[in-house]
């Protein structure tokens, strides 16, 4: 009885729900701002404007989860920007759910994860720029204040490693409870007077190169990196060197107490200015016809690297991915083929999609910190079907 009751209030909610909600909102041509971006509409491109106004509705009556933005771009035009009505992020509210607000194209949203992908994105043009040799060197080599360190095999880590998540150090931020010690990226944030050696102090327990374990702590890392190898802090340095160049002005991102960028999951961006990086990994590295990181670096990046395949991401609907160079990797059907995409993602629904066969980009932003993503299937359901 009380199974066919629970059953009952969900059927009634998908019925009534449903018929409550107003199913109204229409597709609108993204506005023109001079950004570096050109727009155009869903039928520019041969989308299905119907099929995409229905998925804008079943979002904006939160049948996945709470999506706070979603642009595409497709065939070099932005043929669609919408923006919905979701909380903020607030580390100690119920929820993680801060303010209420109606989200527009002009503010910035915490990128999560999403972060990772541009602190790799600055290794790859420190490289390309010389200041840096190359992926292979051990990390030690950029250092020079952390050589006690240098012990018990950590001295064979190398940059790669930490960009593919594959150090081989002991780490756990993905089953270990949120807001305790036993969480290895809070630990960073409460109880750490320096991050890396929170971070370096870990066991060893794998071959650099052959385990994948989900490390944020190693992009602190690249970070120090950057900063001793170009005399430039991370956050400089991305100016200089892919924000500037992307047209991006709008920069925020966050520090630990003892001032270290948190290069892992604390910068905020536009979904506009998201979007500009999917861009330039969807064009082998370049942004209007200016390069802005190699092509080597963006193969990388859409591949995964040795064994970083099978990975079920918490949180998510996203089944098995591919990692390569702190970019997820997974495959679709459509249209009878079956195609790729590559994407930086983040906690709550932060998401940058590349899929190159179709010449196209998706973004998304959220706020389901709390509750599982239903990204994968808005996908699959409304947006690929919707590309004739």
């Amino acid at each position: 009885m009380k199974k066919y009751k629970l059953l009952l209030v969900f059927v009634s909610f998908i019925i009534f729900g449903c018929k409550n909600c107003p199913m109204d909102r229409e597709y609108q041509l993204p506005k023109y701002v001079n950004d570096g971006l050109k727009v155009g509409t869903l039928t520019d491109v041969n989308i299905d404007t119907v099929l995409i106004s229905k998925g804008l509705n079943r979002i904006n009556c939160g049948s996945f989860g709470e999506v706070h933005s979603m642009v595409i771009y497709k065939d070099n035009l932005l043929v669609l920007e919408e923006y919905f009505q979701g909380h903020k992020f607030k580390w100690d509210a119920p929820n993680y759910y801060g303010a209420l607000v109606n989200w527009n194209m002009d503010m910035p949203h915490s990128m999560m994860s999403c972060t990772k992908s541009f602190t790799s994105a600055c290794i790859g043009i420190a490289i390309d720029k010389g200041f840096i040799k190359d992926v292979h060197q051990s990390i030690f080599d950029y250092l020079p204040n952390y050589q006690q360190f240098r012990t018990d095999n950590r001295e064979y880590i190398t940059l790669e490693h930490l960009i593919t998540m594959t150090s081989g150090l002991a780490w756990d931020e993905w089953s270990a409870l949120h807001g305790t010690s036993a969480n290895d990226i809070d630990r960073l944030y409460f109880e750490c007077e320096d991050p890396i050696i929170c971070v370096l102090e870990k066991n060893w327990w794998a071959v650099p190169g052959e385990k994948f374990t989900y490390n944020g702590g190693g992009m602190v890392i690249l970070a120090e990196i950057i900063k001793n190898a170009t005399n430039m802090n991370i956050y400089e340095f991305s100016m200089k060197y892919l924000f500037k160049p992307l047209s991006i002005d709008t920069v925020q991102w966050g520090q630990f107490e003892n001032s270290m960028y948190d290069s892992a999951g604390m910068l905020f961006l536009t979904p506009r200015d998201m979007l500009k990086l999917g861009i330039t990994y969807l064009n082998k590295g370049e942004w209007n016809g200016k390069r802005i990181i190699s092509d080597d670096w963006v193969k990388n990046s859409a591949k995964p690297f040795n064994n970083n395949i099978g990975i079920n991401i918490p949180g998510e609907d996203s089944g098995k991915n591919g990692y390569g160079y702190t970019w997820w990797t997974s495959q679709f059907s459509h249209n009878g083929s079956e195609i790729n995409m590559f994407r930086a993602g983040g906690w709550g629904g932060q998401e940058i999609m590349v899929f190159p066969e179709l010449d196209m980009v998706v973004v998304f932003t959220g706020g389901n910190y709390d509750s599982s993503t239903s990204l994968f299937k808005l996908l699959e359901k409304f947006i690929l079907p919707a590309i004739k």
